[in-house]
């Protein structure tokens, strides 16, 4: 399989990740339904999202003897590929209802879903919040409460939603890492190349996310 660096051009992978199913609203290769219709009740932006078709997915599957370090890199960069995705559409009508969605399925040899979500997650919405892109993370079968404390349907899949950030409120789940949620509170995307300062290779990236303040404890 091939993914893609920022710029859009094809890049060749090491195959530790396998394209199930490209961009689809209607992926057949998990059960998004029952989940979003849970989901739904926690987010206003999801149901109308889907309404109008800005909720994408993509589906990869860890290919058998992968280890941890291959599958974080094709996992940063499908990332990648999806914040470049919602950039443009941002913009555009409703632009605050984009999101794409990368699915991780399969097993890795030295790693659960949870780890391996978890360096690509941390990079990826550091890189990208001064532009206004927010990054979730969710591992298949966690288990977590929202802001009002009422507990939200375990993902059947592991995933990273990838979203256009909504100023006011983000900034709000983001209490661990103050720098972040500022750079979030104030973000703008002005056509920057994220990579400007830092070369988009995964050795480089996880080396540049290791460097950066640990989120505080509340």
């Amino acid at each position: 399989m091939t993914t893609a660096p920022h710029d859009g051009a094809p890049r060749p992978t090491a195959g530790a990740l396998r394209l199930i199913e490209p961009r689809t609203e209607f992926p057949t290769s998990v059960d998004v339904g029952p989940y979003l219709t849970g989901l739904g009740e926690h987010c206003p932006f999801l149901r109308p999202s889907v309404r109008r078709g800005m909720t994408g997915w993509t589906v990869y599957e860890i290919a058998p003897g992968s280890h941890r370090y291959a599958v974080e890199a094709e996992l940063f960069h499908a990332g990648v590929r999806a914040a470049e995705w919602v950039r443009p559409l941002m913009a555009r009508p409703f632009g605050t209802l984009v999101c794409e969605n990368v699915v991780l399925l399969g097993q890795c040899e030295d790693a659960d879903h949870r780890e391996l979500l978890a360096w690509p997650h941390w990079a990826l919405k550091h890189l990208y919040a001064p532009v206004g892109v927010m990054f979730g993370k969710f591992a298949q079968g966690a288990v977590e409460t929202d802001r009002q404390g009422r507990r939200i349907p375990p993902p059947p899949f592991s995933f990273l939603p990838v979203r256009a950030g909504v100023r006011p409120l983000d900034p709000k789940f983001l209490t661990g890492t103050p720098d972040l949620a500022t750079a979030l509170a104030v973000s703008v995307d002005d056509g920057r190349d994220v990579f400007k300062h830092i070369p988009c290779e995964w050795k480089a990236v996880r080396e540049w996310a290791s460097s950066l303040p640990r989120p505080r404890k509340p």
